[in-house]
């Protein structure tokens, strides 16, 4: 079957990888793992530190395929966990390289659990992870640029880049709220909260 042309970009005759250039697929990394009992919480899903461990790996070795050398994980986007993980399932986690810049990379994780029994597959995860490239002298690292062979791969390195815009606007505003705290009309802010203030000073 033919591939929907829509979906790609004609692009020249690309080698898998160059000096200075490498394509999505290059680094794509899949890394599937049986949930055993030793992964679950008392009420007998899997811990969702564990399921972040495995996301933090396999954002390791995406990114550092892409990169060359060792990545390090400086920030992670939002982690929903949309369906919980049972023990006797194999998680998948599919990890890509959605976005470079000069020494960060911004890999795009997506979590699958499948029932073997019922071959039912479930998304349970999806996440970004934030890496830096370091090299032997442990400070940042110029990372490879990244090819873009599709219409989605374009897609999303500009809404990567988006999102780095609007985490650097939400830092700023949060810095800005935490030096304008009015901690002296606590009660007044806080009277319909579900809080006790108990400190020694009245306010």
């Amino acid at each position: 079957m033919q591939p929907d042309s829509s979906n790609f970009i004609v692009l020249p005759t690309t080698p898998m990888s160059t000096d200075d250039a490498r394509p999505v697929r290059f680094s794509q990394t899949t890394i599937t793992e049986l949930m055993i009992p030793a992964y679950a919480n008392f009420g007998g899903k899997i811990h969702g530190g564990i399921l972040l461990s495995l996301m933090d790996k396999v954002a390791y070795a995406c990114a550092s395929k892409h990169a060359g050398t060792y990545c390090v994980t400086v920030s992670v986007d939002s982690v929903d966990f949309l369906q919980p993980v049972e023990v006797g399932e194999l998680v998948s986690l599919h990890a890509s390289v959605n976005y470079v810049g000069r020494s960060s990379l911004i890999v795009g994780i997506r979590v699958e659990a499948l029932n073997v029994k019922s071959n039912f597959v479930k998304h349970t995860n999806s996440s970004y992870f934030i890496m830096v490239a370091k090299g032997d002298d442990d400070k940042p690292a110029t990372v490879p640029k990244l090819i873009l062979e599709t219409t989605e791969e374009v897609k999303r390195f500009i809404e990567a880049m988006r999102m780095k815009e609007i985490r650097a606007k939400v830092k700023e505003e949060m810095d800005d709220a935490r030096s304008h705290i009015e901690v002296t009309r606590a009660q007044e802010i806080l009277k319909d909260e579900r809080c006790i203030i108990a400190v020694a000073k009245a306010y």
